[in-house]
């Protein structure tokens, strides 16, 4: 009875995955980054930076498999959604993950934009929500190949 309160305890803990949308993607990390790249760029975005896990653990000799983050957006809808609440500013501007997961899978990975913001003063309602959650899938589905 005991192993079965613990198990339930660590699932009410356990942060959950349902905030995300996680897609495979064709080839190494590198080939689905490019096409995100290619896909950002390609809409009119801007990339703000590109964080390489992968290399930040590899410079304090401790393994991670590739992983690369890409920050990007575009102010027309971003400033929308800061005006809003400017603590939005705390999850702007938009990032997607391509991670390898030790198996020799590539992941694409984003979260949810309805989830991004639900702690904050943005109406759901506002346009540039739906904006960015389309922008967040089509390049992710670019980025896995699709």
């Amino acid at each position: 009875m005991k192993t079965i309160w613990m198990t339930a305890a660590c699932l009410v803990a356990a942060p959950a995955l349902a905030d995300y949308q996680r897609m495979e993607a064709q080839g190494s990390v590198a080939d689905a980054m490019a096409r995100l790249e290619s896909a950002v760029e390609g809409a009119g975005a801007t990339v703000f930076a590109k964080v390489d896990h992968g290399a930040g653990a590899a410079s304090v000799d401790m393994d991670l498999p590739d992983s690369q983050l890409l920050i990007f957006g575009n102010p027309m809808l971003g400033t929308p959604v800061m005006q809003a609440d400017p603590l939005a500013g705390l999850q702007l501007p938009l990032k997607i993950l391509v991670y390898g997961d030790g198996d020799g899978q590539t992941w694409v990975a984003y979260e949810e934009v309805d989830e991004t913001f639900d702690d904050l003063d943005v109406d759901d309602d506002l346009e540039v929500l739906g904006k960015m959650e389309g922008a967040l899938s089509n390049f992710a589905t670019a980025a896995a190949g699709g």
